[in-house]
Formats: C-alpha cells, sequence, structure tokens
C-alpha cells in the first residue's frame, strides 16, 4: 500500500462519509487487521463512535470482519474497494445508458446505501421516478421491479451473503461475529415479489392535507406495518460485472480503431456472448463457433456467413492476437485472449504516456525498445536513426523516469564496464505500476484543486443556493416576474462571473478525475491479469 493510495483513499472516505469514518477507515488501511477496542485506543475516538463508523464501512463493503483464533472479532479494510468509489458516476452512467433512467437510480440508490432490500429499492426508486414526472403521471412498480430483474439476470446487481439457518437455530451460545455464506446459483436470484403499486410524490403541506399532526400520523403508519416479503434479503451492485463491461467497452474501441466497424461488431457479439458464462478475471473467453456466432450477429446486420468467416480469419492472423481459433468444429472455434488485450492496451497507453511526456522522437525509441526486447545503445542510435547525443539523452531521461531499464550482462565475474554488456529493455508490468502510482498522485491533486476551488468561493455559492430556493419558492406561489427579476438582481454581474469560472473549472476538474480513472481502470485490469498469469 503506497502513500499516494492511503491519501486517495483518506480523501475519498472523507468526501463521502465525513471526519469520523475517515479517521477509522486511514487507521484500519495503514495498520491491517485490528480488533474494536485496540482502534478505539489507537485513534482516541469514543467506542460508540467508532461501533458507527464501522457499520457504515462494513455496510459499504469498505471494511470486513473475521473471527480471530482467540475468539475475538477483527476488522480489516479493503484498500481496492475503497478506491472503486471514484468509479462511481461511470458505473451510475452504465446503467443508464444500457437501462434507461430506471436503471440509474437502481444503481445509484444501492451504491449510495451499499446494501438494500429489492421491495425497499423498487418503492425508493418508483418514488423519486415519479417526482421527476409530470403532474398526474406515476411510476408503477412492477415497470422498476422489471428492471431491477433484467440488471439481476445479467448479474449487473447480486444478492449478499446470508447467515445460515442452521447458525440461527443453534441452541448453543451465539458465535463472537456471525458467518454470512452464499451458493453460486443463489446469487442472482430474484425472489417472487408481488409489488403492486405506484410512486408517490412528496408534499411539503401534508399534515394540512391529511389533517393529523405528523408525529401522530408516523405513529399511525408504523403501528399498521407489513411484514416485508423480502426481508433479510439483501442486494449490492457487483463491481466485477462494470468492470467485465468497462474492459468489453475497451477491446471493441481498440478493434474498431485498428480494422473497421464490422471487425467491432463481430468482437462485441462475441464478448457479448460470453459475459455470463466467462468469469471476469479469466485469461480466455469461452470457445464460440461460427455458427453460434452468425446466428447471434445483431438483427438488420447484413453481413453473409462466407464474410463473417473472412473477418474471423483476419482478426484471427492479426499479429496482436487478439482473437485465436482453437477448433474446428461448428464452422471454426474462436476465443478472445483477454490477457492478450490487456497487454496491448496497457502498452498503448504507456506508448501514448511517453509521446506526450517525452515527445514522438523518444516515442520512437520506446518502441523500438520495446520490439526488439533487448538493444545496446549504439543499436538504438543505428535502428531509431537519432543522433548520439539526442539518443543518449532521450534514454537517460526516460530511464530516470522509470519507462525503461537497463540491464547489464558481464562477460567476467568482476562486472568492469569495458567487458560488460549493456542493454536497454522495457518491462511492462513495472512500467505500469509505476504509472498506476502517478495516476493515484494525479487523483489526489484533482480532488484537492476541486476541494480548494469549492472552499475559496463557499460564501458566493451559499448566497447563489439561498437566491435559487427564494426565486424556487416565489415561483411556487406565484410571484410576478418583476419580483423575480430584482430576486436575481441580488447576485451582481462580477460575482454571476466568478460562478461560471467557478462552475467551468470544476467541470473540467471532474473531467480529468474519470480520464485519469480510465488510465488507472485499464492498467490495474493489466497488472491483475499479469500476477494471475504468474
Amino acid at each position: 500500500m503506497t502513500q499516494a493510495e492511503i491519501k486517495l483513499c483518506s480523501l475519498l472516505l472523507q468526501e463521502h462519509f465525513g471526519e469520523i469514518v475517515e479517521k477509522i477507515g486511514v487507521h484500519l488501511i495503514r495498520t491491517g487487521s485490528q480488533p474494536l477496542r485496540v482502534i478505539a485506543h489507537d485513534t482516541r475516538t469514543p467506542l460508540d463512535q467508532v461501533k458507527k463508523a464501522l457499520c457504515v464501512l462494513i455496510q459499504h463493503n469498505l471494511v470486513i470482519y473475521q473471527v480471530h483464533k482467540r475468539g475475538m472479532v477483527e476488522y480489516e479494510a479493503q484498500c481496492s474497494r475503497v478506491l472503486r468509489m471514484l468509479r462511481y458516476p461511470r458505473y451510475i452512467y452504465t446503467a443508464k445508458t444500457l437501462y434507461s433512467d430506471t436503471g440509474e437510480l437502481i444503481v445509484e440508490e444501492l451504491l449510495l446505501n451499499g446494501k438494500m432490500t429489492m421491495s425497499a429499492l423498487v418503492k425508493k426508486v418508483a418514488d423519486r421516478l415519479t417526482e421527476t414526472m409530470e403532474d398526474g403521471k406515476t411510476m408503477d412498480y412492477g415497470e422498476v421491479s422489471s428492471t431491477f430483474v433484467r440488471l439481476a439476470d445479467t448479474h449487473f446487481v447480486q444478492r449478499c451473503p446470508l447467515v445460515p439457518a442452521t447458525e440461527n437455530s443453534d441452541p448453543g451460545p451465539p458465535p463472537p461475529a456471525p458467518t454470512l455464506v452464499i451458493s453460486e446459483k443463489d446469487m442472482y436470484l430474484v425472489p417472487k415479489l408481488n409489488l403492486i403499486g405506484k410512486g408517490k410524490r412528496r408534499r411539503s403541506s401534508e399534515d394540512d392535507a391529511i389533517g393529523e399532526p405528523k408525529a401522530k400520523r408516523l405513529k399511525h403508519t408504523t403501528d399498521n406495518k407489513e411484514p416485508i416479503p423480502d426481508d433479510g434479503i439483501y442486494w449490492q451492485a457487483n463491481l466485477d460485472r462494470f468492470h467485465q463491461h468497462f474492459r468489453d467497452q475497451a477491446i471493441v474501441s481498440a478493434v474498431a480503431n485498428r480494422m473497421d466497424q464490422t471487425s467491432s461488431e463481430i468482437m462485441r457479439t462475441m464478448l457479448r456472448m460470453s459475459e455470463v458464462t466467462t468469469p471476469s478475471g479469466a485469461p480466455f473467453t469461452q470457445p464460440l463457433s461460427s455458427n453460434e456466432i452468425f446466428r447471434s450477429l445483431p438483427v438488420g446486420y447484413n453481413i453473409s456467413k462466407q464474410v463473417l468467416d473472412q473477418y474471423l480469419t483476419l482478426l484471427a492472423d492479426d499479429p496482436l492476437e487478439f482473437v485465436a481459433k482453437s477448433g474446428d468444429s461448428g464452422g471454426g472455434m474462436y476465443v478472445i485472449n483477454l490477457h492478450k488485450v490487456l497487454g496491448s492496451l496497457a502498452t498503448a497507453t504507456l506508448e501514448s504516456v511517453v509521446q506526450e511526456r517525452f515527445g514522438s522522437r523518444c516515442a520512437r525509441i520506446f518502441r523500438l525498445v520495446l520490439q526488439k526486447k533487448h538493444l545496446e545503445q549504439k543499436q538504438v542510435e543505428d535502428f531509431a536513426m537519432i543522433p548520439a547525443k539526442e539518443a543518449k539523452d532521450m534514454l537517460y531521461k526516460m530511464l530516470s523516469e522509470n519507462f525503461i531499464l537497463l540491464q547489464e550482462i558481464p562477460k567476467t565475474p568482476d562486472h568492469a564496464p569495458s567487458r560488460t554488456f549493456y542493454l536497454y529493455t522495457v518491462n511492462i508490468l513495472s512500467a505500469a505500476r509505476m504509472l498506476l502510482h502517478r495516476c493515484y498522485k494525479s487523483i489526489a491533486n484533482l480532488i484537492e484543486r476541486r476541494q480548494f476551488e469549492t472552499k475559496e468561493n463557499k460564501r458566493l455559492l451559499e448566497k447563489s443556493q439561498r437566491v435559487e430556493a427564494i426565486i424556487a419558492s416565489m415561483q411556487a406561489t406565484g410571484a410576478e416576474e418583476a419580483q423575480l427579476q430584482e430576486i436575481e438582481e441580488m447576485i451582481t454581474a462580477p460575482e454571476r462571473q466568478q460562478l461560471e469560472t467557478l462552475k467551468r473549472n470544476v467541470n473540467k476538474l471532474d473531467a480529468s478525475e474519470i480520464q485519469v480513472d480510465e488510465t488507472i481502470f485499464l492498467l490495474e485490469s493489466y497488472i491483475e491479469s499479469t500476477v494471475k498469469r504468474q
């Protein structure tokens, strides 16, 4: 765990959950597994506050617990899961793209709450959608339920592990902490719920409309509570499935850039067929026959079987080896080499960074060393056709930044420089780790800059919010245009310009965060895939 990652985790926890949760979370990230009382003692935080902070972290899957052999419960932070909070906007946008506004709100609520029952989630989403609709229109629970079922069928949401029934029925003393388990077949099994109803709108004057105090009405509703049909069955967003989708999108985009749109559509079809059958960390997809791929192509995509076979042969013969032929049955069996694809994407990212950072000549040398594996300095100068002095400067510059490495091969045991070969090489894995570390530092800097910009203009932002609230309340009561204009003029022209500048800067910083996170995703996927194969 590097200092850059710890700092980024600290910023994310503080932004999402506040100071106390951030203090407990960062302490666990730094120290590893610790029992409750040790956490309270080391952080000098009251025990009840530590308990609440741990509850929040466990609810959002940021901390796990296990029973130590001595019988005490230890808590351990999941740093990688904390860093996933960077990607929340991307998860929500993906759900919106695939399953419209309903899917977007389902995933958003699950990410905001960590875990929720299906019945509570459907009602909450239906209420939120109803509020955005025109007067007289409401969202039916059935529509939200059907979208939820589609999300579960495609594994974008999954059940949380439960306490097994045998543990509850055991007459002995309860264990220090429950053991949560779930079988693979039940993970995406949606309970059969008969949710009948429509979303409700919130009313500001509910007391007047109903004619009884809010406290009395609340007591009345709690007394008549019906048992929840899916009580105890909680759901969460399946982030690995979202990552699989991001990876597939990156592969399709890479094939489209290298070949053409038809090749990318064939690749998209193969990936879609393998979505649920191939585990997210597998190096290859399941073998797919040419006949199956032809039948699964989108309706209206007019290419013949013969043309499809030609494209598949072209993809299999490509030097990048994205697709490999694994057999001849069913018109030819093909697999996608996911490890090779991630390696190519990570290499392209490194080349792009070298070009942006050091210029096109350095990028030429970097690609040359990548291609030839090992080169002496004189060979680099000759192959790259760059003068000796310039080539030496560029090599040392990239060497100092850890993009390339220098390997010594001595002819004699004394390592005398005159009898030693000095070869330049590129280790993609170590370069990817170095770049990933820099990306974490960049994101932390972007978050700190955004917070600084907001803090500097805090007074102006509060004034703007007050004015907007006054205008909204006056519009609701049917105020005249002149009155609204007078309220709007409370914010002067220079202040309005300052607000526009702030909005533009914050939008740029947000966009930069998302772009850096895309690079982080590619590098993390490549490193994870490579480590699994070693």
